[in-house]
């Protein structure tokens, strides 16, 4: 949206307790912790004994993220007698810990089969859907059209309408909230798996909201038939982020291990499709960007004097380094760069996509000749935001609000078409 609209969104947090008194409060820190406020769907389902499942042989597909306090679903399904005949797992694997477009294989658990959806292929094989009555999706999402756990959702969607079984979604929070709605629709034709359905880079809805618009809106084929079931949160606000949840984050990715990497990814996510570096192979990557020779101090000041909601951007050195998990061969390794350290002085007003274009125009104007011929060509950026809107208009020399203001009406049609879906307020 135009800069003369950076400032006009003002976010009231409202917190539910768990002995029903509501109040207002403000976190002026990003890591300040509420008491806990929402319940997930795993674990709405958890404190109804797991009824539904309770009887049946089910897939499960799930990973690390899929904690109901301090206990993960697996150990509490099994606990309760209803263990799963057959676990999937999204990329990074059941335990998160595999470096991103890294392939997992096949495993096992406690006699419980493993099958990967990001190695051999990326959907539910049939044969391993034989005999099943249903399959259930439990994964902490980012609300970020390019990070690949709805791409995953939405093709076993798909597998479950094939083999003519329910799909079960156990709701979990956007930790961006559910009003936050940005960037390009992505034109991508066919989808790629990194840009799998046409909507905006910031979605704000939750992974089970998210189903229903996928079957409801036809936007994969093949859905019509399918049974299609969410378990809702309870407690959950569409203004809440992720600190005003009270739950604890747990790593969805290596390189997404705190709330405040997680809150800037739309953004300056999408310099993986540059050659900038986007900060892996440093302690905090998301949110410390820069360049070979870099001018910090200049760079800094370009983009404080944007004013953009929430941030201070201090000028920095650092050296990437090689991190075996987390980023093994980052950019520049090595090598010292120049660039800003992205503090965040309020997560409430935080506007990530349009701070992440905000940061691609201040680098691409601030280095070389030679380094802009160079900028674009590492690949996937058009795919990342969703078409070449973005790359030209960068290239052009044309200013992040102008950009921001390009994808507005797109924005528009999508929230008229998202309402229909949106299971909470």
């Amino acid at each position: 949206m135009p800069r003369s609209h950076h400032k006009r969104r003002r976010f009231s947090v409202l917190f539910r307790s768990l002995i029903a008194l509501s109040l207002a409060i403000v976190l002026s820190s990003p890591g300040h912790a509420a008491a806990q406020t929402v319940k997930t769907g795993a674990q709405v389902l958890s404190e109804e004994g797991f009824q539904p499942l309770k009887g049946k042989k089910f897939g499960l597909i799930t990973n690390q993220s899929a904690m109901v306090g301090g206990a993960h679903l697996l150990d509490l399904l099994a606990r309760s007698g209803v263990p799963p005949t057959v676990v999937f797992t999204p990329e990074h694997g059941l335990k998160g810990k595999a470096e991103d477009g890294v392939r997992i294989a096949d495993d096992s658990i406690a006699g419980i089969p493993i099958k990967s959806l990001y190695g051999a292929g990326k959907k539910p094989h049939p044969e391993d859907l034989k005999g099943l009555d249903l399959l259930v999706f439990d994964i902490q999402d980012v609300g970020v059209r390019f990070y690949t756990y709805i791409s995953t959702m939405g093709l076993a969607m798909q597998a479950a309408a094939e083999a003519g079984i329910p799909f079960l979604v156990l709701d979990r929070p956007n930790p961006l909230g559910g009003e936050y709605v940005a960037g390009f629709l992505s034109r991508a034709t066919p989808p790629t798996f990194t840009s799998f359905y046409p909507i905006p880079i910031a979605h704000g809805m939750t992974v089970g909201e998210l189903a229903e618009l996928i079957k409801g809106e036809a936007l994969l084929p093949g859905l019509a038939g399918l049974q299609l079931e969410v378990v809702p949160m309870q407690g959950w606000l569409r203004a809440m982020r992720w600190p005003d949840t009270g739950l604890p984050w747990v790593a969805t990715s290596p390189n997404l291990a705190e709330f405040g990497s997680v809150l800037l990814y739309p953004g300056t996510g999408l310099l993986e499709g540059t050659a900038a570096s986007e900060g892996r192979g440093c302690p905090h990557p998301f949110r410390v960007v820069g360049w070979p020779g870099l001018d910090s101090q200049a760079l800094a000041k370009t983009l404080n004097d944007e004013e953009l909601p929430g941030l201070h951007f201090e000028p920095t050195r650092f050296t990437p380094v090689s991190l075996p998990g987390i980023a093994s061969d980052p950019k520049y390794k090595n090598r010292e760069l120049g660039g800003v350290e992205i503090e965040i002085t309020d997560y409430r007003e935080v506007q990530p996509v349009e701070t992440g274009t905000a940061v691609i125009c201040a680098l691409y104007a601030a280095i070389p000749d030679a380094g802009r011929t160079v900028f674009f060509k590492r690949g996937g950026f058009d795919d990342m935001t969703g078409s070449e809107a973005a790359r030209k208009a960068v290239q052009a020399g044309r200013q992040s609000d102008e950009i921001a203001a390009e994808w507005h009406g797109e924005v528009q049609h999508f929230l008229e078409l998202r309402r229909r879906y949106l299971l909470y307020h």
